[in-house]
């Protein structure tokens, strides 16, 4: 058994309460999880969420509770926990230990496999296949038997006789009193009836047969169940194993050890010792450390591994850089923002994970049917059993259908139907840039149908950058880009620099400017290539402007857009327009989000002409755009169209976004956006795509679409099985495969999320 761990999480919004996750060892079905989990909720003050897919317990306890009291609670429980290790540094991972260590747990079931197939296997054949029995047959097949019983079924035994000791029945329980039954009657037939006898011969039924009580062996019962048992909670282990596999790729991706400059020489350290504020190099290949913010050098970073993104993207001096992405090109100096548990890499698996933990509506249901499940399934052996004696007064007729309502009853499926689901789709999440906070945003994404969206840096780029230049008759359009550049690269003002970077890029290097002055509130001016050249609300800041260029500023304010007269020598030339540029995925994303149900609905505090400007061009009609909403008056926005009956998403970056998030149903944020937003958010987007949202939305969607699947059959299989079983139409070996294929399925069902594009 692995030895449980624990890690402290850090505080709850109460400051009377703090948190906890505990790794729960011993769990061996939904039922122990439930019995953990209303132990740990009977503690005064404490609230707690146990998941028995990640073996995890989530405790929010008060003052007067210890985690020691917490761990106490969970070993008298039967179980096991273990106190939370202080954190330390980590030391430098040598290569070879940076292979993924095997699972104990998965070894020792694979042995126990191997071992208890190959001798099940002779047993199941010589009692299915009269032909192949020979005189004694009887005493091999106990041979060969008797170590898969005692042996290959010790841990359900086991589990079975601790939780008699607490009072408290789970799957184990059934396992062990069904196969032990049938061992032990086995035993008797043997020993003390005429099975034992030179000569005897066994026919096989897939459904109860009535024969005579003391001639009657199921070694193959109690064989090849616990084979076909121990086979799917292997299968059910290397699944979960590789559900949980994209949480625990994403929490690798960190590089181990930097660069560290210190005193002007590179010094190596591990990025465990690295501290805000330190600069790291970042050769090309490498990855970059942590989070920060370039101060020397070029190049292009891959954030595939993050984001989803397949380009890279290029980044210079003042650009800031995420940990774990790789330097793609030129050498780069990095002084580090965030380090440790506060950066994006961290954060992104800790949502994941605390989504995995969470439980959706749906699962709570089936915990709580999981926990009395198994109680009500002795019951129901006990009065088939029982029936059975009193209608047909056939001993091993009444105990074959015992056993098999035993055996076929086990809820493993119900307790993976859920959280194999969510370790899944949140994994899978997790590698396209979409982060899920907890599995009640699930349910949020089946019901939304309308998706508000936040113009400035969601819809649009959230930078200015030139649009148009309209050159007045008999002046060059380059001669105006090049003068009005030049003049306005001398500024700092964010329309200046849209208007200085669009014309280095349209005509090439900018010449210097000469006496350049600021006028408040009117423009620039200066002197460019021998030209008194003015760019402004006026040309000269002083005359009136020509009708021909006055006509072209109103065409271009009509569009939305920032207009600026550009004029020299007293004279205006023409006009250059610059705007806040829609993203070019914009409209696409907007299509997307129209394919899955959603009327979207532009969000924006600029003027209506702007605003429906940008609703045009990414295909959002007029009248879904609210535009001049003051950034307090977003939230107001969204409870109107609540009020209308509508259940909104919302989608924005900004901190002027993050109370209209939480107020929305459904709040997603970009990841390029503020902590604030992100925050505030259900859903984050690493990546700073609209058409990530649909992505989210379809992968949450898929992924509650998926357990309601899971669950359905969970349900639909016990529920038809046990009535089967009852009435005598299954043998209990058959019942064992079916039980062990039952989970398996669940699980499989699951991993189809893996390959959600």
């Amino acid at each position: 058994m692995n030895t449980p761990a624990a890690t402290q999480t850090p505080m709850t919004d109460r400051p009377d309460l703090s948190e906890v996750e505990l790794l729960v060892g011993g769990m061996t079905c939904a039922s122990c999880a439930a019995r953990v989990e209303k132990k740990l909720n009977r503690m005064d003050g404490v609230t707690a969420t146990v998941n028995y897919a990640t073996e995890k317990a989530r405790v929010t306890y008060p003052a007067g509770v210890s985690v020691a009291d917490l761990i106490a609670t969970v070993v008298k429980t039967g179980y096991t926990a273990e106190e939370p290790p202080r954190p330390r540094p980590e030391p430098e991972a040598h290569p070879a230990e940076q292979q993924e260590p095997q699972d104990p747990e998965l070894v020792s079931l694979r042995q126990r496999l191997i071992v208890s197939a190959l001798l099940a296997a002779p047993v199941v054949l010589l009692a299915m296949v009269p032909a192949l029995q020979f005189d004694n047959w009887q005493w091999l097949s106990l041979t060969l038997a008797a170590p898969v019983v005692v042996w290959g079924g010790l841990p359900f035994h086991r589990a079975a006789l601790t939780n008699a000791r607490h009072g408290a029945a789970t799957m184990d329980t059934l396992v062990s009193i069904g196969t032990l039954a049938a061992f032990g009657w086995s035993l008797w037939a043997l020993f003390l009836g005429d099975a034992g006898m030179p000569g005897m011969r066994h026919g096989f039924s897939f459904a109860v047969s009535r024969m005579d009580a003391s001639s009657t062996i199921y070694l193959e019962v109690a064989a090849g169940v616990l084979a076909f048992i121990v086979l799917g909670r292997y299968l059910e282990a290397r699944s979960k194993r590789r559900a949980g596999a994209a949480l625990r790729a994403l929490m690798e991706l960190g590089a181990k050890d930097v660069a560290v400059l210190r005193g002007g020489a590179e010094v190596r350290i591990p990025v465990s010792a690295l501290a805000v504020g330190d600069r790291f190099v970042v050769r090309p290949g490498e990855k970059v450390a942590t989070d920060g913010t370039v101060v020397e050098g070029t190049s292009a970073v891959d954030a595939s591994m993050l984001t989803g993104e397949s380009v890279p993207v290029d980044v210079g001096v003042g650009d800031t850089v995420t940990g774990a992405t790789v330097n793609a090109g030129g050498r780069l100096v990095v002084e580090a923002t965030r380090v440790g548990a506060d950066t994006q890499l961290a954060r992104m698996a800790q949502l994941v994970e605390d989504a995995q933990n969470g439980k959706a509506e749906v699962q709570r249901l089936a915990d709580r049917i999981s926990a009395v499940f198994v109680p009500v399934v002795l019951v129901i052996a006990l009065g088939t059993l029982l029936t059975w004696l009193f209608v047909t007064g056939d001993v091993t007729a009444a105990f074959t259908a015992a056993v098999a309502v035993l055996i076929i009853a086990c809820p493993c499926a119900l307790g993976l139907a859920t959280p194999t689901a969510l370790m899944v789709g949140t994994g899978r999440g997790a590698q396209l840039g979409i982060l899920i906070k907890g599995p009640e945003v699930l349910e949020s994404t089946r019901r939304v149908d309308t998706v508000v969206l936040d113009k400035t840096g969601t819809v649009t780029t959230g930078r200015m950058t030139l649009q148009e230049v309209y050159a007045a008759e008999g002046t060059d359009e380059k001669q105006l880009l090049r003068l009005a550049g030049a003049l306005e690269h001398a500024s700092e003002h964010p329309i200046a620099k849209a208007v200085a970077a669009g014309a280095e890029e349209r005509v090439g290097p900018l010449p210097p400017v000469e006496h350049f002055e600021n006028v408040p509130g009117r423009g620039v001016r200066g002197r460019v290539e021998g030209h008194d050249v003015a760019v402004g609300r006026l040309v000269d800041l002083t005359a009136e402007l020509p009708d021909e260029v006055a006509r072209a500023r109103r065409e271009a304010e009509s569009q939305g857009r920032t207009a600026v007269v550009v004029g020299w020598d007293g004279v205006a030339r023409g006009v250059v327009a610059v705007a806040d540029a829609v993203k070019e995925t914009s409209p696409q994303a907007v299509r997307q989000l129209r394919a899955l149900g959603l009327r979207p609905v532009l969000l924006t505090g600029d003027n209506r002409a702007v605003a429906e400007t940008v609703a045009r061009a990414v295909g959002i009609d007029p009248q879904d755009v609210i535009a001049e909403v003051l950034p307090q008056d977003k939230v107001e926005a969204v409870r109107r169209l609540q009020a209308e009956g509508r259940t909104v998403a919302m989608v924005g970056d900004g901190v002027n976004d993050a109370a209209a998030l939480a107020t929305a149903d459904l709040g997603l944020a970009m990841g390029t956006g503020t902590d604030a937003a992100i925050e505030a958010g259900d859903l984050t987007l690493v990546r700073g795509d609209l058409r990530v949202a649909a992505d989210a939305i379809r992968l949450s969607r898929r992924t509650l679409t998926t357990i309601k699947g899971n669950l359905v059959w969970a349900f639909g299989y016990n529920v038809a099985a046990l009535p089967l079983a009852a009435a005598g139409l299954l043998n209990p070996m058959i019942a064992g495969a079916a039980m062990a294929f039952s989970s398996v399925f669940v699980v499989t069902n699951s991993l189809r999320l893996r390959t959600f594009r």
